[in-house]
């Protein structure tokens, strides 16, 4: 085979590309951005400017597809660990139980991450990321996508065309233009507006600890994280359903107030805040059901966010988009069969998210018996994982994408839960 194109510098984008570079003698990327020369913000990724959720299933394959890139980030000032030995995470309103999950984790800035794989992927041999490029729709010839055409008329011809151009995918209508039926897409309105802003991060800080994940409650739909950066930073993000936390510091630190946990609250008004407060609104998560088509053109594959954008406050977006990439390198790349593989990765999270997010009030759509069933359970769950590592640890490999959710209700994580009690929701008091 000869020549891939990825639509989208993203890094479902760059890690496709990655994958494909085994397989394509060329490997071309287009991104209608003007890429930085260095690490830094830019217009086309929306999200960039927040807390980013690197899970440790993520930061394993992008290290199989471009191997030693963990360690590059860690020289360039990213930390790594374990997701649970020097963190708190908050669910239900309980600190859960700390130890060490086995789980390494990666803490980086969107900049230094995705420049770090750009350079990577650009310099693999084959392949090229222009920028500045956008593709406007697809070339066909004989029943199959052949390549891409550009804004200013220019065809770029492929032997497979890779959609990772995110939410605003126009694969749907393209597929119109070629005489095939568009996917089904289900839609849930999550209305999450979200605020950041910087700190400086000293080594005493929350008792050395680098990670805190708030999770939101029904009774109380705001959460927040506080992950510590390169370059002495702390970056908090402060969420909520239907209401985004003030800009100014005074009322930031006040909705950090409210969460379900003291830990967010402390770090706002103890650390010295640098740099601008920065909004962002996600109106909903979508997925679309490529995987129930009957029919689709040969030469053309979609990934990323232009499969399954989910609700940014669960971090799981980048991980996905790392598995999906891994699933280029399955030699069937039979657009049907690679749906069908997707599709498998795609459901656990979701269910995970909207089944969370469908608690929240004013989420639109109803829980149903089963979930009902299953976040009862939870709860109790997440009471006994206050004061048993283990069970933390089997709830951090089901978030981090390792296990699906059944292996919470194991026999031996139904025993630990039952001996474990529970009891109303409550903060754990940090320990003395």
């Amino acid at each position: 085979m000869d020549h891939a194109v990825v639509i989208g510098a993203s890094m479902s984008g760059l890690l496709a590309a990655a994958a494909l570079h085994r397989l394509y003698a060329q490997v071309t990327v287009l991104d209608r951005d003007t890429l930085p020369a260095e690490d830094a913000h830019r217009r086309g990724v929306g999200q960039s400017r927040h807390a980013h959720g690197l899970l440790a299933r993520g930061r394993e394959i992008m290290d199989e597809l471009l191997p030693g890139i963990t360690a590059e980030l860690v020289a360039q000032g990213a930390m790594r660990g374990d997701l649970q030995e020097r963190a708190r995470h908050v669910h239900a309103g309980r600190r859960l139980a700390r130890g060490e999950s086995g789980l390494t984790g990666l803490l980086v800035s969107r900049p230094l991450l995705e420049g770090q794989v750009r350079r990577r992927v650009g310099a693999l041999q084959g392949v090229r990321v222009l920028s500045g490029r956008t593709v406007t729709g697809l070339l066909s010839r004989e029943g199959r996508v052949s390549g891409v055409r550009l804004a200013d008329g220019a065809p770029i011809p492929a032997d497979l065309v890779v959609d990772a151009a995110g939410r605003g995918s126009r694969t749907p209508s393209w597929l119109g233009e070629l005489g095939y039926e568009p996917p089904r897409e289900e839609r849930v309105t999550i209305d999450v507006r979200y605020g950041t802003r910087e700190f400086r991060r000293r080594r005493d800080d929350l008792d050395g600890d680098l990670i805190v994940v708030v999770a939101p409650t029904p009774g109380a739909p705001r959460g927040g994280v506080a992950l510590a950066l390169e370059d002495e930073r702390w970056i908090v993000t402060l969420a909520g359903y239907g209401e985004a936390p003030p800009p100014d510091l005074a009322g930031f630190a006040a909705f950090a107030a409210t969460l379900p946990s003291p830990d967010v609250h402390e770090l706002v008004t103890t650390a010295e805040p640098i740099g601008e407060p920065r909004a962002y609104h996600n109106p909903a998560a979508i997925r679309r059901r490529y995987e129930r088509l009957a029919r689709f053109p040969e030469g053309l594959l979609v990934t990323g966010d232009a499969v399954c954008a989910f609700n940014p406050l669960y971090g799981q977006g980048m991980t996905v988009a790392a598995m999906e990439a891994k699933e280029l390198l399955d030699p069937d790349l039979n657009p049907l069969a690679y749906f069908r593989r997707v599709a498998g990765i795609v459901d656990t999270p979701w269910e995970i998210t909207v089944g969370g997010d469908l608690r929240m009030p004013g989420v639109e759509g109803g829980l149903t018996p089963k979930m009902r069933m299953v976040h009862a359970y939870l709860d109790r769950f997440h009471a006994a994982a206050v004061h048993d590592p283990d069970l933390t640890r089997r709830f951090l490999r089901v978030t981090n994408l390792y296990d699906a959710p059944p292996a919470l209700m194991s026999p031996a994580a139904l025993i630990r839960v039952l001996r474990g009690g529970g009891g109303a929701p409550r903060v754990v008091p940090v320990p003395a």
